[in-house]
């Protein structure tokens, strides 16, 4: 019915609880439907298993991108001078900059998957069921003959990654998002490394304009509680990013399993914030028992934490992907040193939002 009402070249089909309790066997399922005739002849279908029972919807998301590579990705033999790059759990607007910084160093690239120009589609007057954006399949075969994959966000990415190495033999580099100074940090080495050039003086005065920002607003930053939350990439590379900016990231959380992520979180804050409360596979039920036990300045992290915030009467900057009850998010991104500065920008105007209400009138200042 799919093919027959969209046409489109491929489909791509996820298990579900029930299907997997049952023990559907999809690949048998697809084998059957080609023999069948039901899959015109040059359509595609891959799959792969994401039972609802075992992990959160990042782990969803990385055997769907571990399935495009499994049936599509192909070795030629041949090596290019193409890098993969998998950017994690992410906005468009994320994808979109992360394109721009490869490009700024002359590397070829394929993003996978890559949303913008689909999730942010504009509004034409034209109706398409296949928005412009997106990755092609010849793309996606062309990425086993790349000279490196870029894996950002281990819990989102490293499978695809590690599926490709072994399958066609293309190196990877495991890399946290690029979010914050240091994380960017790294994924701008990554690439300088790769490309064998200087960075581009463009992305020096981002860095810079980010560096200036953080120096210059110290004072609003520093020892400032904050509760970190959300999807595991993000928060390690918001925890980072935080601890950079002197702030104290006193209870950090997500709701996606593995006990690296608690080692890596306290690795993090080994210096700054020892006995932080950390945990995966956590809730916003305990997040909040942790808040009324030692309250913070700031929550960082999804739309979710809005009933805290407001239970509380805590500021919260939403960050992450989606969110569900703002508009801009998928328009402006939060990764590299421009999206950061757009983060920090927001992490300061909340303080500062905040130290304006609650001023006396002889300390509201019209300059802070």
């Amino acid at each position: 019915t799919i093919f027959e009402m969209y046409d489109p070249e491929i489909v791509a089909v996820h298990t579900t609880c029930l299907s997997e309790v049952i023990g559907d066997d999809i690949p048998t399922i697809i084998s059957k439907a080609r023999e069948e005739g039901r899959i015109p002849e040059g359509k595609v279908v891959v799959h792969c298993n994401t039972p609802s029972f075992v992990g959160s919807h990042v782990t969803g998301f990385s055997a769907m991108v571990k399935g495009f590579v499994k049936y599509l990705s192909e070795d030629t033999g041949t090596r290019s001078t193409t890098v993969n790059v998998l950017p994690g759990w992410v906005e468009p607007s994320d994808m979109i900059e992360i394109k721009r910084l490869v490009a700024a160093f002359g590397l070829p690239s394929i993003m996978l998957p890559d949303t913008s120009s689909v999730l942010d589609a504009p509004a034409t007057g034209e109706h398409a069921f296949f928005p412009k954006g997106g990755t092609t399949m010849p793309e996606i075969k062309a990425m086993g003959d790349a000279k490196a994959t870029l894996s950002l966000g281990t819990w989102a990415s490293l499978d695809a990654a590690t599926l490709l190495e072994t399958k066609c033999g293309v190196p990877f580099q495991d890399l946290d998002l690029p979010i914050g100074l240091a994380a960017t940090d790294r994924f701008i080495q990554s690439l300088q490394a790769l490309a064998g050039i200087d960075v581009p003086e463009q992305i020096e005065d981002e860095r810079g304009r980010l560096v200036d920002v953080i120096s210059d607003m110290h004072q609003y930053l520093s020892g400032r509680k904050v509760a970190i939350y959300g999807d595991p990439d993000h928060v390690i590379a918001l925890t980072e990013f935080c601890k950079d900016m002197d702030m104290l990231p006193v209870h950090v959380l997500t709701g996606s399993v593995g006990n690296a992520f608690e080692t890596r979180i306290k690795d993090i804050l080994a210096d700054s914030v020892p006995n932080a409360n950390v945990k995966a596979q956590g809730d916003l039920f305990l997040l909040h028992q942790w808040i009324k036990n030692e309250p913070v300045d700031l929550l960082l992290g999804t739309t979710y934490g809005k009933f805290i915030g407001r239970a509380e009467d805590i500021p919260l900057v939403r960050v992450g992907w989606p969110i569900l009850d703002r508009v801009g998010h998928s328009y402006f991104p939060t990764v590299g040193y421009t999206g950061s500065l757009r983060l920090a920008v927001e992490i300061i105007s909340a303080i500062q939002e905040r130290q304006d209400r609650d001023a006396p009138d002889h300390a509201f200042e019209l300059v802070l």
